[in-house]
């Protein structure tokens, strides 16, 4: 028979091993949730203007622990201060300016775990960020074939799980769209619903900005991707009976969203080419009056912009207050391209030679002496819009409006009235056009 003093010590036992269990339960449903993640302090904050179908949507935002807290914490009171339903994946478990992050990584097989692509993940995973190199954290130039730094190699390997993850938590028959992001990517509810109202969401939809890898078309992740509940299901029911497959497929491609294009496309839901509403760059470099597929994007919605600094993401959102604003329908006008320019580019493109500046035009010309020089030979084409010249002398024209950016020992300038011109000939848009 036990003592008084060994039952005591046997109860405060119990009781320390609840305390445990009850705290890693806790810690593990905190990182690993079994239902959805809601904004940021649980509601919808009572400013925000009410958008039919945003009930209706799930957001999903990729980033990775080298990027997180530079690139994340500008959605908090952006992208995902008035959206219901939404989760950040990530390959690290952690909370950013309030914002839980999740690792999407955190069940795959372990023989994945010691290939070389995984070695960020796995010092992290161990050390925390104290695991961070120097190498992990720069941000290398892109080529081809990607990039070489080890977050962008890691990075491929969150499509596959980040679908089926998402599909599992948020698997309610409300929930008709799921909108797929980067931590550099913005989206634009009021051109983005006004698109999925006129879908019919029980049809297998995947819309994206067309890219291709041999013969696979898929959707640019950065650009941002739209799947239909349809769509998402059937993928998630394709991956759950070809785990190892896509795993190798994975392996093999250098690219993630080209992986997931060909997982789609063996589900049987081919891509909707959605250029020029979802966008592979910033408003700065996008061409104001180019067209390419037999479109030409002054008339469409701008849905999404890729490679955003912070401040360029808040640029936007003003950008956007500025357009509700001016119409009856506030909030729920989406934002077509020729407010982006109107709002955006066209104020900041000044008379005269803007120093320091690349515009970043296209034409190679000739060798001048001063960007003077390089504005006359301007002046004398009537199909020049824009001229730069660079560093080398080279003078360079551009065939269309782009405001480009600061970029030392370049000169710049555009001309306005011609600039002008072809933007009233393109006209007001009283109707959206739609891809």
């Amino acid at each position: 028979m036990l003592s008084l003093s060994q039952r005591a010590y046997r109860r405060l036992y119990i009781f320390a091993a609840l305390v445990l269990l009850l705290h890693f339960y806790a810690v593990y449903n905190h990182y690993h949730p079994s239902g959805p993640v809601y904004s940021i302090n649980g509601r919808i904050p009572a400013d925000c203007p009410s958008l039919p179908g945003l009930s209706d949507v799930v957001l999903v935002l990729k980033t990775g622990v080298t990027e997180a807290h530079t690139k994340l914490p500008i959605h908090r009171n952006t992208t995902l201060r008035c959206i219901p339903n939404y989760i950040v994946w990530s390959d690290y478990d952690e909370e950013v300016a309030d914002i839980p992050v999740h690792d999407v990584l955190y069940n795959e097989s372990s023989h994945l775990h010691q290939l070389p692509d995984f070695n960020l993940y796995t010092r992290v995973k161990s050390y925390g960020r104290n695991g961070l190199t120097q190498i992990d954290m720069s941000d290398d130039p892109s080529t081809p074939f990607g990039k070489s730094n080890p977050g962008w190699k890691l990075d491929k390997w969150k499509f596959v799980p980040m679908i089926e993850h998402t599909f599992r938590l948020f698997n309610k028959p409300s929930l008709r769209w799921y909108i797929f992001m980067e931590a550099d990517t913005y989206i634009l509810w009021s051109s983005l619903l006004s698109w999925l109202e006129r879908l019919d969401h029980t049809k297998p939809y995947y819309m994206g900005n067309q890219m291709q890898i041999r013969d696979v078309i898929f959707g640019h992740g950065g650009s941002g991707f739209v799947l239909s509940r349809p769509a998402i299901s059937k993928a998630a029911d394709l991956i759950e009976t070809q785990r190892s497959h896509w795993d190798s497929v994975t392996e093999s491609e250098w690219a993630g969203d080209c992986v997931l294009g060909m997982l789609l496309r063996d589900a049987g839901v081919n891509l909707e080419w959605s250029w020029p509403m979802l966008q592979i760059a910033p408003p700065k470099e996008v061409e104001a009056f180019a067209g390419k597929y037999g479109r030409t994007p002054w008339c469409y919605p701008a849905v999404s912009f890729h490679h955003l600094k912070p401040d360029e993401i808040r640029d936007i959102t003003r950008m956007e207050g500025a357009v509700a604003e001016q119409s009856s329908q506030g909030a729920k006008e989406p934002v077509l391209w020729k407010d982006v320019f109107n709002e955006l580019n066209r104020p900041r493109m000044i008379e005269g030679n803007l120093f320091d500046w690349d515009n970043e035009g296209e034409e190679e010309r000739t060798v001048v002496r001063s960007v003077e020089a390089c504005r006359q030979l301007c002046e004398k084409d009537r199909n020049c819009l824009q001229f730069t010249k660079r560093p080398d002398g080279m003078c360079v024209f551009g065939r269309d409006a782009r405001l480009g950016e600061a970029r030392k020992g370049y000169g710049s300038g555009w001309m306005l009235e011609r600039i002008d011109k072809r933007a009233n000939a393109l006209g007001t848009c009283p109707q959206p056009k739609w891809t």
